[in-house]
């Protein structure tokens, strides 16, 4: 498994792209605007791939000085649980250490959750709405 950042705009951001739609919008019947795409130009886009095949993705989005917030996070329905995640929170939290941040953040899915405390990560404040499904604010000091 090879972990990338990605080209905004290249195939494998497209690639991306797909595999986010079919894990975290399809479902719930909702798709991505030009508008949000066009504005993820600035943000890192990391991806793990096996040849030319993506198999997880995620995304930094910098909130300030030293605050980074996790996107998008998505991992193929068949590969969930054999590491990927894991391998994909690891390379963004270090890129992200790399770069000066301090404070890793996240809107995590209530689904998530024990993923992401796994990963060292806390519950920050109460569970909220968000693309139509119960959230949380997740953070974990890097």
């Amino acid at each position: 498994m090879a972990l990338k950042i990605l080209d905004h705009g290249s195939p494998e951001y497209m690639q991306m792209v797909q595999l986010r739609y079919e894990i975290l919008r399809r479902p719930l019947g909702l798709n991505f605007s030009m508008e949000e795409l066009e504005s993820e130009k600035n943000n890192m886009l990391i991806a793990a791939f096996e040849d030319e095949h993506i198999l997880g993705c995620c995304m930094l989005v910098e909130e300030g000085h030293q605050k980074v917030r996790l996107r998008q996070m998505a991992v193929l329905n068949d590969l969930q649980g054999k590491g990927v995640g894991r391998a994909l929170m690891h390379f963004a939290e270090n890129l992200a250490r790399d770069r000066g941040f301090k404070v890793l953040t996240m809107h995590a899915r209530k689904n998530a959750i024990g993923f992401y405390e796994k990963m060292g990560y806390r519950v920050s404040g109460h569970e909220f709405n968000e693309v139509t499904i119960p959230h949380y604010v997740m953070e974990k000091t890097l």
